[in-house]
């Protein structure tokens, strides 16, 4: 256990070390417009994905609601129009 603890300590030593010496990479644009635009994308995006997940818990209760009432069973002795 203690050669375990010792060999994860460290890996996260060596790991720290490598991070260090990486040079920083601008991720966003430096311009403010550019950023306003990127943050407004991601904004509208994740609403959506809310949205979806708000619309699928809606339909899956509707579901459940259908099933309770048995109206998805269908009745053998029914009258057909022919």
């Amino acid at each position: 256990m203690k050669r375990f603890i010792i060999t994860i300590t460290l890996m996260l030593i060596h790991a720290t070390n490598l991070l260090a010496q990486q040079e920083k990479v601008d991720v966003f644009p430096a311009v403010s417009y550019d950023r306003f635009i990127i943050f407004q994308t991601l904004a509208i995006f994740w609403i959506g994905i809310i949205g979806l997940i708000i619309i699928i818990k809606i339909k899956l209760k509707e579901i459940e609601r259908i099933q309770k009432m048995g109206i998805n069973k269908e009745e053998k002795d029914i009258p057909l129009l022919d």
